[in-house]
């Protein structure tokens, strides 16, 4: 790479940082916020948030009342986006072949008057198995008990929610628009983000990067925090690396390994994304992954760190485009 490049590129960096210093200085992204939401979510009294089922319905007016007490915009006249989805009739859940559930969907309109017309969609899937049961993901197939769904995935959630406080309380907004998610039917094969890529509220073309939270509450005692498709965008590699310092995280940054969650949805119609995570645990899809278990001030730090990757890519001086890995 000629050296008049590397010089562009860090003069471009520094440039987007100074720009996002003042939002990614006023951090108070906490413990107490965090696992007000974590808890909450990961009740028993939600029942696990399988699709088409009270608990999960509770859980996206929860969501939504967050989204209207932060100022985020609707899409037409409410936060829902209601689709259907087809339950295995083995599932102890299914009364029919298919039930209605719903992402919930809403967004701050970016500062820039070219800009805002760009958005970035920051999301994490809501539901979960439910009372488990074949037919449903659960690695305990023969026990019917309340799946909670802690770190899969009332964390990633939570992360959601704790960034949202944070990016609402900044006075400079973003140059770009961002649009946040609470997705349903993941569980299910990804058909909430399936259902919003097909039915977007903005042209696909507009999107231009999609970070995506699943199981981020178990930060282990490397403080590993894993992220897929950091070059699927213009200097993505570089650029985590470079918000890993001084973050208190080692995080493991990989060019592509695009699967296992909602962003794959996005990356199959060619737009840019980021998959965080911090690994699997032998609680995973199980009636044991609960709020206990949650290494909360770990789940702090990657929300800051993810908060802070938001906003420098909302800010990034450069053109944000797609960049297919393999």
């Amino acid at each position: 790479m000629p050296f008049h490049y590397n010089y562009k590129f860090v003069l471009a960096l520094v440039f987007t940082l100074l720009l996002s210093k003042n939002l990614i200085a006023q951090h108070t992204i906490n413990t107490r916020t965090f696992y007000k939401h974590e808890k909450y979510l990961a009740s028993d009294e939600l029942q696990g948030r399988f699709p088409g089922t009270k608990g999960n319905n509770d859980a996206a007016a929860y969501i939504a009342k967050y989204f209207k007490k932060y100022g985020l915009r609707k899409f037409g006249d409410s936060y829902m986006q209601s689709f259907k989805l087809f339950v295995k009739p083995e599932t102890n859940h299914a009364k029919s072949d298919s039930v209605t559930t719903q992402n919930v969907v809403g967004y701050i309109e970016g500062s820039d008057e070219t800009l805002k017309n760009e958005f970035i969609v920051i999301g994490a899937h809501y539901d979960h198995l439910g009372w488990g049961g074949k037919g449903t993901g659960s690695k305990k197939k023969d026990t019917i008990a309340v799946h909670n769904g802690a770190d899969d995935n009332a964390s990633g959630v939570s992360a959601l929610l704790s960034i949202l406080k944070e990016v609402s309380k900044t006075n400079n907004r973003p140059l770009r628009s961002i649009i946040f998610i609470g997705f349903s039917g993941e569980e299910g094969g990804l058909l909430g983000s399936k259902y919003f890529v097909n039915h977007p509220p903005v042209a696909n073309n507009a999107i231009k990067l999609m970070i995506n939270m699943d199981m981020v509450g178990r930060l282990n005692k490397e403080k590993h925090l894993s992220m897929g498709g950091a070059g699927t965008f213009p200097d993505g590699v570089t650029l985590m690396k470079k918000l890993g310092e001084g973050s208190g995280l080692n995080p493991i940054v990989i060019a592509g390994d695009v699967g296992g969650s909602d962003h794959v949805s996005f990356y199959k119609k060619n737009i840019s994304v980021l998959g965080f995570h911090t690994g699997g645990h032998p609680q995973y899809h199980t009636p044991e992954d609960d709020a206990h278990l949650i290494n909360q001030e770990g789940a702090v730090l990657v929300s800051k760190y993810i908060y802070n990757a938001l906003v420098t890519i909302a800010n990034y001086d450069q053109p944000l485009y797609f960049i297919k890995q393999d």
